[in-house]
C-alpha cells in the first residue's frame, strides 16, 4: 500500500480537477488521479453525454491520459466523488487491465478518504489473457 502522505497527494490531485467535470445531466462529478510508476501524477475527469452510454467514467479518462502520455506502468489511484464511491464495473476491468493490481484511494467530495483497497479486491474474479486461449 502507499504512504498516507502519497494518498492524501493523490486525493488532493483528484479533488483539484474533480470541478472540471463535465456532468450536466446527473450532476454526479469525479476526479482521478493516477501515480505511474516514475512518480507523475496524471488526473482526468468523468463526461456524459446525452447519450447516456458514450459517457466516460474518470478512471477511465484518466487511463487514457496516462496513455497518451506514453505511460505504461502504474502504481495507485485516487478517486473522489460524492459518497467516497467504488469505481464501476467497467472501470474495474479497465484498471486490472492496464494498470494491474494497483492501490486505489476512494475519498468523498471533502477529501475524507473513505476506503483503500486494491484492483484486485474491487474486481476478484477478473477476466484477463488468460481467458483468451
Amino acid at each position: 500500500m502507499i504512504t498516507i502522505a502519497k494518498q492524501k497527494e493523490l486525493v488532493a490531485a483528484a479533488m483539484n480537477v474533480r470541478g472540471e467535470a463535465w456532468a450536466p445531466y446527473s450532476q454526479f462529478r469525479v476526479g482521478a488521479a493516477l501515480l505511474t510508476a516514475d512518480g507523475e501524477i496524471i488526473t482526468g475527469v468523468n463526461m456524459e453525454s446525452s447519450s447516456y452510454g458514450l459517457s466516460v467514467c474518470a478512471e477511465r479518462n484518466t487511463i487514457a491520459c496516462a496513455v497518451a502520455k506514453g505511460k505504461r506502468e502504474f502504481t495507485a489511484m485516487a478517486v473522489v466523488s460524492r459518497g467516497g464511491v467504488t469505481p464501476c464495473g467497467a472501470c474495474r476491468q479497465v484498471i486490472y487491465d492496464l494498470c494491474g493490481n494497483i492501490d486505489i484511494v476512494l475519498a468523498d467530495e471533502t477529501g475524507a478518504i473513505k476506503d483503500t483497497t486494491t484492483t484486485q479486491e474491487l474486481l476478484p474474479f477478473a477476466f484477463g489473457d488468460k481467458d483468451l486461449g
